[in-house]
């Protein structure tokens, strides 16, 4: 039986093990999957003995995303773009792949949304890591303009700087947004975690046809709270489904096939046991 596992820390909130489970069942695989709570200043090793024991594959959560980067053998093309690594494979000559699927994650699950991309202009909001690893897929998936506004400007110019080669990328501070018409506007800072709200004026909300918070939780977000309040026509959408769809991309690295992500989302929904 093939082993996979998510390493992180904290790990017990992992939905991890349940997706890529049901994931298995569903495309008929027998694998075993497990969360692995890494030492702090233990990743490495802890990676080196699951692999060396069996492992085949793994996913990596906060706060190892960055010690994976530099622990793989290979980087994808949007791995080294992202600057992290959240998705790690064996190859057949004993070398480990690292790829980021985080980017790919958002971008199924804002077409799941039926979110307008082609030639459309995202107001994203935050310039960690979370921001880097999505500016690649969302210009290839046909966005024309990504404005990134962090609380320090100079974070936000330098990270968009990084991708002027691949697209129209710039960057500002939260309270220097252009004026412009932001059809998807996208949160990408922790705020929602402690119930908060980015530092940002309302008006940019205008035009949005679609608003993203990358946290998910039971309840609404408070971004997305904040966003209904300001425009009341606007879609509101979690990143529950950026958990499934980056998860389901690495299934198909490790794997080579393609989950039905509708199926096992709704599963979770209706509290089935996946």
């Amino acid at each position: 039986m093939d082993k996979y596992a998510v390493f992180g820390h904290p790990i017990k909130h992992s939905k991890s093990p349940l997706i890529h489970q049901a994931f298995a069942r569903q495309c008929m695989d027998q694998i075993s999957y497990e969360a692995i709570l890494a030492p702090l200043d233990g990743f490495k090793e802890s990676v080196e003995t699951f692999f060396a024991s069996g492992g085949k594959g793994a996913n990596v959560t906060l706060p190892f995303k960055e010690q994976a980067f530099e622990l793989a053998d290979k980087l994808t093309q949007r791995a080294k773009l992202a600057g992290a690594v959240n998705t790690l494979k064996l190859l057949d000559d004993g070398k480990l792949l690292g790829d980021n699927t985080d980017g790919a994650g958002l971008v199924y699950d804002l077409e799941r949304h039926n979110a307008p991309l082609s030639n459309a202009t995202v107001l994203l909001i935050g310039s960690g890591g979370a921001a880097r690893g999505c500016i690649y897929p969302l210009l290839q998936a046909g966005v024309a303009q990504i404005v990134v506004a962090n609380r320090t400007a100079n974070k936000a110019e330098s990270l968009a700087t990084d991708f002027l080669q691949f697209g129209d990328v710039s960057g500002c501070g939260l309270q220097d947004i252009p004026q412009g018409r932001y059809t998807i506007v996208i949160n990408s800072t922790s705020s929602s975690v402690t119930g908060e709200v980015p530092n940002i004026s309302p008006s940019i909300l205008q035009d949005c046809i679609l608003a993203y918070d990358m946290f998910y939780s039971e309840q609404r977000t408070s971004f997305l709270t904040w966003v209904a309040s300001h425009n009341a026509d606007s879609k509101l959408v979690d990143g529950l489904g950026m958990l499934f769809g980056q998860a389901a991309e690495a299934y198909e690295i490790w794997r080579d096939k393609k989950p039905n992500i509708e199926h096992v989302i709704n599963g979770m929904k209706n509290g089935a046991v996946l």
